[in-house]
């Protein structure tokens, strides 16, 4: 497989990986204030999102440090684009 197509599936993959871990904290925070158990649904989220990002970018990275660095190029990639499509708009009175 050349460079540049093994950079760009490490950076899909990040991608993948950074909507799945931003997007599930996102649901948390928003599902937290009305749980039972908030305490148990934060560490269980956590901890869920954590095993598949940290499992998901040590199968992207296959030995070689520049994927993984692709992929973590598309996990910022991913967080960014997941925080301007959430952001709400600041209240009257409030600094944007």
């Amino acid at each position: 497989m050349s460079t540049a197509v093994s950079l760009l599936l490490g950076l899909a993959g990040g991608l993948v990986l950074g909507a799945f871990f931003f997007g599930g904290l996102w649901i948390t925070v928003r599902a937290v204030t009305s749980a039972a158990r908030p305490r148990l649904l934060l560490a269980a989220s956590f901890a869920l999102r954590f095993v598949v990002l940290a499992g998901g970018l040590y199968l992207l990275m296959l030995g070689d440090w520049r994927r993984l660095l692709a992929a973590l190029v598309g996990l910022l990639l991913a967080r960014t684009l997941l925080a301007r499509r959430v952001r709400t708009p600041p209240t009257v009175g409030e600094r944007a």
